[in-house]
């Protein structure tokens, strides 16, 4: 069932994503080369604890995975393209990392993602990143009341074949509130004018994944979780938690 929030909920959703938006800044000036990713894990949980926010991911498990999600941030490097798990893995020259980040404030989700190279940076990754983050904008652009679920799907669709990276098939954003995956999925691509109407109080978790290789397949790690690239290439994810208003629009997890 698609819940629609009133502006109050928005605004506890809207603190939530605060906290969800300056975690992740925190992770990313905290990622150097030599930090590990479990050093990372432990500044997200610190900086959850200290605004009085429980992470969301902690503990979650849907019907698709084999166990629980062990940690508080998800963080993917390089050929992985989502659900990292934490490993003491060390932060190397020129690593791309991608963290994702949800947090529950006042039984309320917020959920965003960024990603980042660290240290020398292939010009390549960068232009990766880029791609991403268009992406994400032009289906934050096409959240208006009145259009259709697929309106977004097809704004995120067209941007990243427009820069010819492929897009990890099957996989999308998704309605979130008190629980932090809800209905309606959001294909991260689609057909315009398709889909449900997008109304005023919907909240959305919006998130293209890209993938610098020529195939939008993918495959899971060993762990159950991580899901990685088939070719070795590598993979960017940026998210932002929104939601649909009379005036457009507004991204809830920015600080």
């Amino acid at each position: 069932m698609v819940e629609i929030k009133t502006e109050a909920e928005l605004a506890v959703m809207r603190e939530a994503g605060r906290v969800v938006a300056t975690t992740l800044q925190t992770v990313k000036e905290a990622a150097e080369i030599g930090v590990s990713l479990l050093e990372l894990d432990e500044i997200a949980a610190q900086c959850m604890r200290g605004a009085g926010a429980k992470p969301s991911f902690f503990g979650y498990q849907p019907r698709s995975a084999p166990t629980p999600y062990p940690n508080v941030l998800c963080v993917s490097v390089n050929d992985v393209v989502v659900h990292g798990i934490p490993t003491p893995y060390r932060i190397q020259d020129g690593d791309l990392v991608s963290v994702d980040c949800g947090a529950i404030l006042d039984g309320w989700n917020g959920d965003a993602a960024i990603s980042f190279v660290v240290g020398r940076a292939d010009p390549k990754d960068l232009e990766l990143i880029a791609a991403t983050e268009r992406a994400l904008e032009a289906g934050i652009a096409a959240a208006q009341p009145g259009a259709k679920l697929g309106d977004i799907s097809a704004a995120i669709g067209a941007s990243v074949r427009a820069s010819g990276f492929a897009l990890m098939a099957d996989h999308g954003g998704h309605g979130i509130g008190r629980a932090m995956h809800e209905d309606p999925h959001l294909p991260n691509e689609g057909r315009a004018g398709r889909g449900m109407r997008l109304k005023p109080g919907l909240a959305l978790a919006i998130e293209p994944m890209l993938i610098a290789g020529g195939t939008d397949a993918y495959r899971y790690a060993e762990d159950g979780w991580s899901i990685l690239t088939v070719d070795g290439s590598r993979a960017a994810h940026v998210e932002h938690t929104i939601a649909v208003t009379e005036d457009g629009p507004r991204v809830l997890t920015v600080r």
